[in-house]
């Protein structure tokens, strides 16, 4: 299983947007950057995704899980979506300060890559978000 992390502005698409859309889930929408694409691409079913609030908050909130792999978002156009639905929230959100603070995250594309808005993110970064998140 790979890891991820994704990119919203809460007032587009906040993690209580999602975590009201339910089991059903939702599309992952607004993605025109082709490296963004080729990472949506790349997703699994069952893939676990950070889910990040960026311009306000700039904090990882939540975890979402893949439920449907890329499919072409409108015929004629290059991008894709991916359905995600939410699996838990963080109890403690981890800010983009408390990343750039962890040098163990000095590579993490969350700080190299910090606009792109669909990044990997290796297992030992999941896991070191994740116990700073108090999971």
């Amino acid at each position: 299983m790979a890891h991820w992390l994704v990119k919203s502005e809460p007032s587009a698409w906040s993690w209580d947007d999602q975590v009201r859309a339910g089991a059903k889930g939702t599309h992952w929408d607004g993605v025109k950057n082709h490296t963004a694409k080729l990472n949506l691409m790349a997703m699994k079913t069952g893939d676990q995704v950070f889910f990040y609030h960026s311009n306000e908050g700039l904090e990882v909130v939540g975890i979402v899980e893949v439920i449907k792999e890329h499919y072409l978002a409108n015929p004629g156009e290059p991008w894709v979506y991916v359905d995600f639905k939410a699996v838990k929230p963080l109890p403690k959100p981890v800010t983009l300060a408390q990343v750039k603070a962890t040098p163990a995250l000095a590579k993490m594309a969350l700080v190299t890559s910090f606009r792109l808005s669909v990044q990997p993110v290796t297992d030992d970064e999941w896991a070191l978000v994740c116990k700073m998140g108090g999971l």
